[in-house]
Protein backbone atom coordinates (compact mmCIF):
# COMPACT_ATOMS: atom_id res chain seq x y z
CA UNK A 1 0.00 0.00 0.00
CA UNK A 2 1.53 3.00 -1.07
CA UNK A 3 1.02 6.72 0.61
CA UNK A 4 -1.45 7.71 -1.67
CA UNK A 5 -3.39 4.79 -0.97
CA UNK A 6 -3.09 4.37 2.67
CA UNK A 7 -4.68 8.29 2.58
CA UNK A 8 -7.63 7.08 0.58
CA UNK A 9 -8.08 4.49 2.88
CA UNK A 10 -8.01 6.69 5.89
CA UNK A 11 -10.06 9.13 4.64
CA UNK A 12 -12.49 6.95 4.23
CA UNK A 13 -12.72 4.55 7.27
CA UNK A 14 -13.52 8.41 8.89
CA UNK A 15 -16.22 8.58 6.28
CA UNK A 16 -17.58 4.99 7.26
CA UNK A 17 -17.34 6.00 11.29
CA UNK A 18 -19.11 9.63 10.35
CA UNK A 19 -22.55 7.76 8.42
CA UNK A 20 -22.38 5.30 10.85
CA UNK A 21 -22.07 7.06 14.13
CA UNK A 22 -25.48 9.38 14.07
CA UNK A 23 -28.10 7.40 16.12
CA UNK A 24 -30.95 6.46 13.80
CA UNK A 25 -32.78 3.28 13.40
CA UNK A 26 -30.26 1.26 13.45
CA UNK A 27 -28.13 2.65 15.74
CA UNK A 28 -30.86 2.26 18.22
CA UNK A 29 -31.93 -1.28 16.76
CA UNK A 30 -27.97 -2.27 17.59
CA UNK A 31 -27.73 -1.15 21.11
CA UNK A 32 -31.01 -2.13 22.55
CA UNK A 33 -29.71 -5.92 21.00
CA UNK A 34 -26.55 -5.37 22.90
CA UNK A 35 -28.38 -4.61 25.94
CA UNK A 36 -30.67 -7.49 25.61
CA UNK A 37 -29.67 -10.10 23.96
CA UNK A 38 -25.39 -9.69 24.39
CA UNK A 39 -22.18 -8.92 22.61
CA UNK A 40 -22.53 -11.18 19.97
CA UNK A 41 -26.34 -10.05 19.15
CA UNK A 42 -25.42 -6.31 18.81
CA UNK A 43 -22.21 -6.87 16.93
CA UNK A 44 -24.22 -8.98 14.35
CA UNK A 45 -26.22 -5.99 14.10
CA UNK A 46 -23.52 -3.50 13.72
CA UNK A 47 -21.85 -5.72 10.81
CA UNK A 48 -25.01 -6.03 8.91
CA UNK A 49 -25.07 -2.23 8.76
CA UNK A 50 -21.78 -2.08 7.84
CA UNK A 51 -21.99 -4.62 4.84
CA UNK A 52 -24.48 -2.50 3.43
CA UNK A 53 -22.35 0.87 3.83
CA UNK A 54 -20.04 -0.98 2.04
CA UNK A 55 -22.68 -2.18 -0.96
CA UNK A 56 -23.41 1.60 -0.95
CA UNK A 57 -19.74 2.67 -1.08
CA UNK A 58 -18.64 0.26 -3.63
CA UNK A 59 -21.66 1.62 -5.91
CA UNK A 60 -20.47 5.10 -5.20
CA UNK A 61 -16.82 4.43 -5.59
CA UNK A 62 -17.46 2.86 -8.73
CA UNK A 63 -19.71 5.52 -10.08
CA UNK A 64 -22.38 2.29 -11.42
CA UNK A 65 -24.80 4.73 -13.35
CA UNK A 66 -26.96 2.50 -14.17
CA UNK A 67 -27.46 1.40 -10.48
CA UNK A 68 -27.32 4.43 -9.03
CA UNK A 69 -30.43 5.60 -11.25
CA UNK A 70 -32.05 2.35 -10.55
CA UNK A 71 -31.48 2.91 -7.13
CA UNK A 72 -33.19 6.71 -7.18
CA UNK A 73 -35.86 5.87 -9.24
CA UNK A 74 -37.11 3.34 -6.80
CA UNK A 75 -36.50 5.58 -3.70
CA UNK A 76 -40.67 5.18 -3.25
CA UNK A 77 -40.63 1.95 -3.08
CA UNK A 78 -37.49 1.39 -0.53
CA UNK A 79 -38.43 4.15 2.04
CA UNK A 80 -42.15 2.59 2.13
CA UNK A 81 -40.43 -0.97 2.50
CA UNK A 82 -38.05 0.71 4.94
CA UNK A 83 -40.58 1.94 7.07
CA UNK A 84 -42.50 -1.02 7.13
CA UNK A 85 -39.80 -3.55 8.34
CA UNK A 86 -39.07 -0.54 11.02
CA UNK A 87 -42.59 -0.97 12.17
CA UNK A 88 -42.28 -4.73 12.41
CA UNK A 89 -39.23 -4.46 14.89
CA UNK A 90 -40.90 -2.17 16.71
CA UNK A 91 -44.02 -4.44 17.26
CA UNK A 92 -41.58 -7.16 18.14
CA UNK A 93 -39.52 -4.96 20.55
CA UNK A 94 -42.64 -4.03 22.27
CA UNK A 95 -43.53 -7.80 22.69
CA UNK A 96 -40.63 -9.44 23.24
CA UNK A 97 -40.49 -11.11 26.67
CA UNK A 98 -37.78 -9.66 29.34
CA UNK A 99 -35.60 -12.34 30.88
CA UNK A 100 -34.89 -12.38 34.46
CA UNK A 101 -31.06 -12.07 33.58
CA UNK A 102 -29.98 -10.91 30.02
CA UNK A 103 -28.96 -14.31 28.07
CA UNK A 104 -26.51 -13.91 25.81
CA UNK A 105 -27.11 -14.92 21.95
CA UNK A 106 -24.89 -17.33 20.38
CA UNK A 107 -26.68 -19.07 17.82
CA UNK A 108 -24.51 -18.96 14.81
CA UNK A 109 -27.84 -19.17 12.65
CA UNK A 110 -29.79 -16.48 15.11
CA UNK A 111 -26.89 -13.94 14.53
CA UNK A 112 -26.89 -14.63 10.83
CA UNK A 113 -30.54 -13.69 10.61
CA UNK A 114 -29.66 -10.59 12.49
CA UNK A 115 -27.02 -9.23 10.35
CA UNK A 116 -29.15 -9.82 7.56
CA UNK A 117 -32.29 -8.20 8.58
CA UNK A 118 -30.46 -4.97 9.72
CA UNK A 119 -28.28 -5.25 6.13
CA UNK A 120 -31.84 -4.93 4.22
CA UNK A 121 -32.93 -2.39 6.39
CA UNK A 122 -29.79 -0.21 5.73
CA UNK A 123 -30.24 -1.14 1.87
CA UNK A 124 -33.53 0.26 2.08
CA UNK A 125 -32.65 3.74 3.27
CA UNK A 126 -32.00 5.65 0.13
CA UNK A 127 -30.64 8.14 1.99
CA UNK A 128 -27.48 6.50 2.43
CA UNK A 129 -26.34 6.00 -1.29
CA UNK A 130 -27.08 9.74 -2.18
CA UNK A 131 -24.57 10.37 0.94
CA UNK A 132 -22.08 8.21 -0.18
CA UNK A 133 -22.27 9.39 -3.85
CA UNK A 134 -21.44 12.73 -2.83
CA UNK A 135 -19.07 12.43 -0.47
CA UNK A 136 -17.07 9.54 -2.62
CA UNK A 137 -17.43 11.90 -5.84
CA UNK A 138 -15.78 14.98 -4.00
CA UNK A 139 -12.94 12.71 -2.09
CA UNK A 140 -12.38 10.67 -5.49
CA UNK A 141 -12.41 13.58 -7.46
CA UNK A 142 -8.57 14.52 -6.57
CA UNK A 143 -7.34 11.36 -6.69
CA UNK A 144 -5.08 9.61 -9.83
CA UNK A 145 -6.87 7.25 -12.13
CA UNK A 146 -6.24 3.98 -10.92
CA UNK A 147 -7.85 0.43 -10.64
CA UNK A 148 -7.05 -0.24 -6.87
CA UNK A 149 -8.51 3.29 -5.63
CA UNK A 150 -12.27 2.61 -5.74
CA UNK A 151 -11.34 -1.20 -3.73
CA UNK A 152 -9.44 1.05 -1.14
CA UNK A 153 -12.70 3.33 -0.77
CA UNK A 154 -14.57 0.74 -0.19
CA UNK A 155 -12.03 -1.03 2.43
CA UNK A 156 -12.04 2.10 4.08
CA UNK A 157 -15.81 2.36 4.80
CA UNK A 158 -15.86 -1.06 5.67
CA UNK A 159 -13.05 -0.64 8.23
CA UNK A 160 -14.48 2.70 9.79
CA UNK A 161 -18.03 1.33 10.16
CA UNK A 162 -17.73 -1.67 11.70
CA UNK A 163 -14.69 -0.19 13.73
CA UNK A 164 -18.14 2.01 15.42
CA UNK A 165 -20.19 -0.98 15.84
CA UNK A 166 -16.95 -2.47 17.34
CA UNK A 167 -16.82 0.55 19.96
CA UNK A 168 -20.86 0.79 20.30
CA UNK A 169 -21.56 -2.94 21.20
CA UNK A 170 -18.54 -3.40 23.20
CA UNK A 171 -18.92 -0.76 25.92
CA UNK A 172 -23.04 -1.17 26.06
CA UNK A 173 -22.15 -5.13 26.92
CA UNK A 174 -19.48 -3.95 29.33
CA UNK A 175 -22.33 -2.02 31.54
CA UNK A 176 -25.37 -4.85 30.68
CA UNK A 177 -25.04 -6.26 33.60
CA UNK A 178 -26.19 -3.14 35.77
CA UNK A 179 -29.50 -2.93 33.84
CA UNK A 180 -32.16 -5.02 35.86
CA UNK A 181 -35.35 -7.17 34.05
CA UNK A 182 -37.46 -3.88 35.04
CA UNK A 183 -35.07 -1.29 33.57
CA UNK A 184 -34.52 -3.82 30.42
CA UNK A 185 -38.70 -3.77 29.49
CA UNK A 186 -38.40 0.31 29.85
CA UNK A 187 -35.84 -0.07 27.08
CA UNK A 188 -37.27 -1.96 25.03
CA UNK A 189 -40.11 -0.14 25.31
CA UNK A 190 -38.46 3.16 24.67
CA UNK A 191 -36.77 1.54 22.05
CA UNK A 192 -39.95 0.20 20.45
CA UNK A 193 -41.91 3.63 20.50
CA UNK A 194 -38.53 5.54 18.99
CA UNK A 195 -38.39 2.35 15.65
CA UNK A 196 -42.52 3.46 14.90
CA UNK A 197 -41.63 6.84 15.33
CA UNK A 198 -38.50 6.63 12.67
CA UNK A 199 -40.35 4.61 10.22
CA UNK A 200 -43.31 7.01 10.53
CA UNK A 201 -41.00 9.95 9.88
CA UNK A 202 -39.47 7.77 6.54
CA UNK A 203 -43.41 7.79 5.37
CA UNK A 204 -44.12 11.27 6.16
CA UNK A 205 -40.88 12.35 3.62
CA UNK A 206 -42.33 11.07 0.92
CA UNK A 207 -45.15 13.59 0.78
Amino acid sequence: MDFASLTLFLQSAAIGVLIAAPVGPIGLLTMQRTLERGLAAGLATGLGAAAADAVYGAIGAYSVRWLIDLLASAKTPLALGGGALLLVLAWRTWRAPVASTAAPARDARGLLGLAAGTFALTLANPATIISFIAVFGSLGGGQPSSQLSPLWMVAGVLAGSTAWWLLLTGVIAHQRRRFTAAWRQRINQVSALLLGGFALWQWVQLV
